[in-house]
């Protein structure tokens, strides 16, 4: 919800018609913050750096992952998807 209502449509693909869905990878770290963010699947360099724009905003999780009770790291993968309507 919050990369929904916080990813900005780039102008100039917007005026190109470019769509397409970008496809992010970060971890989660011990501590809930985000940390390395890459690009698995782009689509264009203005709609790929929106991406990893949001996704540096993220708010840092509450609740880290856990194993044995332990926080670990944990790696999401999260598709953004740029569609004009």
């Amino acid at each position: 919800e919050y990369i929904a209502k916080n990813t900005i449509y780039p102008e100039d693909s917007k005026t190109k018609g470019v769509q397409g869905r970008v496809v992010v990878r970060f971890a989660v770290e011990k501590d809930g913050s985000i940390d390395q963010i890459s690009i698995l699947k782009g689509v264009a360099p203005d709609l790929d750096a929106e991406a990893l724009r949001v996704v540096k905003t993220l708010p840092a999780y509450e609740k880290p992952g856990l194993v044995d009770g332990k926080p670990v790291p944990v790696w999401f993968v999260v598709p953004i998807t740029f569609t004009l309507k």
